[in-house]
């Protein structure tokens, strides 16, 4: 799995109006310039987080973009999916290496795989809000679960598989 540009940009663009919520709307060149991305890629995903009802827009002298709800209420899964149109590209669907082959009519042992990891990147990207992200990164990790830093997760021993491996159960 990859994260998208659109979907990067995404949330540094949302994150930029969650920080400054107090402050008024920002034109996306503002945000673009502040965050040193394509001024181009930032009205498109703007435009994007509008229709999904995430931002606001408002016209004028003083206009520009604010987050449309509390930042408590955007999860990141939100704003990735209103970004690039989805959280998972299920390749087998969107680009089936054979019609017949990858229908929903065949059975396929990789499928039911690919539709778990779907779910589980959802369920995070659901869990995680606007407001956690305006955190340090230390307290960021200990929100969602990582160690303190990276150098202090050693490797852990590989268990003996006695059952599918889930993430986060």
């Amino acid at each position: 799995m990859r994260i998208t540009t659109l979907a990067e940009y995404g949330v540094i663009c949302a994150l930029h109006l969650a920080r400054r919520i107090s402050d008024g709307p920002i034109t996306g060149r503002e945000i673009a310039a502040r965050e040193r991305l394509p001024v181009d890629y930032v009205e498109q995903i703007l435009l994007r987080l509008r229709r999904a009802g995430i931002v606001r827009s408002t016209r004028g002298a003083r206009g520009g973009y604010a987050l449309a709800r509390p930042a408590a209420d955007v999860s990141i899964r939100d704003v990735i999916a209103a970004s690039e149109m989805t959280t998972f590209d299920l390749h087998c669907v969107s680009h089936p290496v054979d019609e017949e082959r990858c229908s929903a009519a065949q059975g396929c042992s990789i499928r039911p795989v690919w539709l778990l990891l779907q779910q589980k990147i959802d369920d995070v990207l659901s869990g995680v809000r606007l407001a956690d992200l305006l955190h340090e990164e230390s307290e960021v990790r200990e929100l969602v679960g990582l160690p303190a830093s990276a150098i202090a997760a050693a490797p852990r021993p590989r268990p003996r598989r006695s059952a599918l491996p889930v993430l986060g159960g």
